[in-house]
């Protein structure tokens, strides 16, 4: 079996042969330098190698370029006698043109096989990082999930997370007992960012059926690896959703896979394509997972690659971790550019042939420094390279292309119908029904009772219980007409009408006097 995967050589000055060592290939990597020095090309002809010897590959496509590796070179395009003259001259004797075995995934289900998960899988903390929650939201979003294992409520999609905390909000109190504080500004403010990440598509990333590992994982009938392509042009619109979901699935890779140790070659390659937006105003606890993730998902039989500008955008402790290394030019037009492009050649064991700083300065287009793990995993003498030409299609393909491999796709149609099973919002929403239901019909119920009692009142009023009423009546009809007259007399009297008649009277007889 291939040992290695070939990355190119050169002349006298340059490197006689590279390459990169399988059985260290998932002590991970860095593929750096400035824009347009050439990283792409590196990224696929590193997928080109590792698919040949059945190594799967994952990868992201932040610009539709490396979509090309699902289709063989041509000699009608403008650089085969380039691409030919480049392996004559590094000793590549049997460069040939071919296709690759790909399948595209996309977030949004358009230039690709949707990809998904749920919200329980991607658990508080990456979600807390994807809304940019503070440290006391971070903490209600807990307490939130903790609700959804107690309760037995399955957060699926988005919208089972806001139904769970419209119930949070209104349970804080007797949630604030047993959790500690659960305040409502804090809820309110989670409701704000998830309708943010609505706005901007993200509810697209959560749902069913969820992405299986396995189909990131597989290897055709001839024996290559199939290369999974992130479509992550219209991704990169939201960068913290990109970065998150890469993260979310090397943490399941790191969950999941079971130890093999040191295999003779990886299960799986992952490349983390513009990774400096992994680590742009992550928190500590952010940093800390990753370096967790790089440092023991190599045992799993996982080599991951970071893919950035500049080494300096990686931290020191997850850089620690990267053994192999592809760097390409640093343009330093400045100080920090300066101390930047030192900080990267001091990582590098020196070869006593060239100045390494200068070498990355210096290196051009399609050519790179590099440094690859040798035996016993020790880091290699640093080299000049000129970075072998890919074997597949360099740049984009048509959207008729895309189309009809996306068709052809062994996983064709599992993804592509969204599932929307019983979960946390369909249960409380069917626990409201019947709390309303219910006090509604002990309203009703009320209702009814104050009608039977007015009913039962009304009854009584005019029953046989009350003669003696009915007989004082019947009595008071039986008066004689004369006293009925002699009683209205007397009422009279006693009102104003009856003080004026007798002040009248007595008028009358003291004038007479």
């Amino acid at each position: 079996m291939q040992d290695r995967i070939f990355l190119g050589g050169g002349g006298v000055e340059y490197a006689e042969k590279q390459g990169l060592l399988l059985k260290y290939a998932n002590r991970h990597g860095l593929i750096a330098g400035a824009t347009g020095t050439g990283k792409t090309v590196t990224l696929q002809i590193l997928a080109e190698g590792f698919c040949a010897v059945g190594v799967p590959v994952f990868m992201s496509d932040v610009k539709s370029d490396l979509a090309g590796l699902s289709v063989a070179g041509r000699e009608d395009f403008k650089l085969h006698d380039a691409f030919m003259k480049r392996a004559a001259t590094i000793g590549f004797d049997d460069y040939n043109y071919g296709s690759f075995p790909v399948t595209f995934w996309d977030l949004y289900g358009q230039a690709g096989h949707p990809v998904r998960t749920t919200v329980a899988e991607m658990g508080p903390l990456l979600l807390a990082r994807l809304l940019d929650l503070t440290d006391a939201q971070e903490g209600v979003l807990n307490i939130a999930f903790r609700v959804s294992d107690d309760e037995g409520l399955p957060l699926l999609d988005l919208k089972d997370l806001q139904a769970l905390l419209v119930w949070v909000g209104e349970n804080a109190r007797k949630l604030s007992l047993r959790f500690g504080n659960v305040s409502r500004a804090s809820v309110g403010a989670i409701q704000r960012a998830l309708l943010v990440l609505e706005n901007q598509d993200g509810q697209m990333l959560f749902g069913e059926p969820a992405l299986e590992l396995s189909d990131i994982m597989r290897v055709d009938p001839d024996g290559r690896g199939r290369i999974s392509i992130l479509a992550a042009d219209k991704l990169m619109g939201s960068p913290r959703l990109y970065a998150t979901f890469l993260l979310w699935l090397l943490s399941e890779l790191f969950e999941e896979l079971p130890e093999v140790g040191d295999p003779e070659k990886p299960r799986l390659v992952f490349f983390f394509d513009e990774a400096h937006l992994l680590f742009d105003d992550a928190p500590k606890a952010l940093i800390d997972k990753v370096e967790q993730v790089a440092r023991l998902i190599r045992s799993k039989g996982v080599g991951v690659y970071f893919c950035t500008q500049n080494p300096a955008d990686v931290p020191e402790d997850v850089l620690g971790q990267l053994g192999n290394r592809v760097q390409h030019a640093l343009r330093a037009f400045t100080a920090r550019d300066r101390r930047g492009l030192r900080q990267a050649s001091d990582t590098y064991r020196g070869n006593p042939r060239f100045v390494t700083e200068d070498a990355i300065r210096e290196v051009g287009v399609g050519e790179a420094v590099t440094s690859m793990l040798e035996r016993k995993g020790a880091p290699g003498v640093v080299e000049r390279t000129l970075i072998r030409p890919p074997s597949s299609q360099l740049g984009p393909i048509t959207d008729k292309e895309r189309a009809a491999i996306i068709a052809t796709s062994p996983i064709a149609g599992k993804y592509e119908a969204k599932v929307d099973r019983i979960s946390a919002y369909e249960t409380l929403k069917a626990r409201a029904e019947a709390a309303a239901k219910e006090a509604e019909m002990a309203e009703r119920a009320e209702e009814e009772a104050d009608v039977a009692t007015r009913e039962y009142r009304t009854g009584r009023r005019y029953s046989g219980s009350r003669v003696e009423r009915s007989t004082s009546r019947r009595r008071r009809k039986s008066e004689s007409f004369g006293e009925a007259v002699a009683g209205v007399v007397i009422k009279e009297l006693k009102g104003t009408t009856g003080r004026r008649i007798v002040r009248g009277i007595f008028g009358t007889l003291f004038k007479g006097r």
